[in-house]
């Protein structure tokens, strides 16, 4: 910046009572140093100091503008050393959103953790399936899941999910595992609010319309109700991924299974990334791509 320029070199010359000295100092030449001190002297209009073969001293001007400079640089100090702490150990408010349930069940938990490592940040988590704006409402952060649309956002990928057609032995031993999407309209669906479940078959994605005794917008609810053998449903690993495992839970129509989504962690196109953002991103990708947190959220 033009403003900046020959502050330094004047504040040297003024403390070293010399332009050699000044020059000695900033690891600049004697010749480097005359000239960024005459052009500032232009640029103000004012003559800074008195130059002789013998003396050199401040004019009014320069004692009073010596006063403001110093206030200047000692505040640049004191900016570039909170930076400094910054970095090394990050600190002050970050303000993130995150979708309900898989914000409760995998984000809120990794954000104890990481507060816990660095106990100087004060965090602030809201936890809503409606979309904010991150600009208007002053958001740091925000983790979304599944097709990203607004393309004012910078995004980066944190992990993946996927939804699981699942039952209890129970139920499959009583009505049957359908074999085709088209058999789902014969079968018990518990519904997570919408009417249709989304599915692949020849490589073309597809919309099945089913229908069932129970619809939730909980899907903890219906995955407690599948458990109890009361029908299929379809529902994010996360809920459903260890009752699989267990054989508490089979799977039916995995062929059919739409292709995994993204969970991400989105910020303003326009906001330089913080280090203690990026800090945090880094960690929640680092967190959640080895295996605690591998699931992603639910539809709700």
């Amino acid at each position: 910046m033009a403003g900046w320029e020959g502050i330094h070199e004047f504040v040297a010359v003024a403390d070293s009572g010399s332009f050699t000295q000044a020059a000695r100092l900033l690891g600049i030449s004697v010749a480097q140093v005359s000239r960024q001190v005459s052009q500032l002297e232009a640029r103000l209009g004012a003559r800074l100091l008195y130059r002789t073969t013998r003396q050199l001293s401040l004019t009014e001007a320069g004692g009073l503008y010596l006063a403001h400079c110093r206030q200047l640089l000692e505040s640049l100090a004191e900016a570039e050393q909170a930076v400094s702490r910054l970095q090394a150990a990050p600190q002050g408010k970050l303000k993130l959103t995150a979708p309900l349930a898989y914000g409760q069940s995998h984000i809120a938990p990794l954000l104890l953790d990481f507060m816990q490592l660095y106990p100087q940040l004060e965090i602030s988590l809201n936890l809503s399936n409606q979309l904010q704006d991150l600009v208007h409402d002053g958001y740091d952060l925000a983790i979304r899941i599944g097709r990203l649309t607004d393309s004012s956002l910078m995004a980066r990928r944190l992990s993946q999910r996927r939804h699981h057609i699942c039952a209890a032995p129970a139920y499959l031993a009583r009505r049957g595992a359908p074999a085709r999407p088209q058999e789902l309209a014969g079968h018990d669906c518990l519904l997570l609010g919408q009417d249709s479940w989304h599915l692949q078959a020849g490589g073309k994605r597809q919309a099945v319309r089913v229908r069932g005794p129970l619809r939730c917008n909980n899907a903890q609810v219906l995955a407690d109700a599948v458990l109890r053998g009361m029908g299929l449903a379809q529902l994010p690993d996360y809920y459903v991924a260890a009752h699989l495992a267990s054989g508490a839970l089979v799977e039916v129509l995995a062929d059919c299974a739409e292709p995994e989504e993204g969970i991400w962690a989105l910020y303003p196109h326009n906001r330089q990334l913080s280090p203690k953002v990026r800090l945090l991103v880094d960690f929640l990708a680092d967190s959640l791509a080895g295996g605690a947190c591998q699931a992603g959220g639910a539809r709700q």
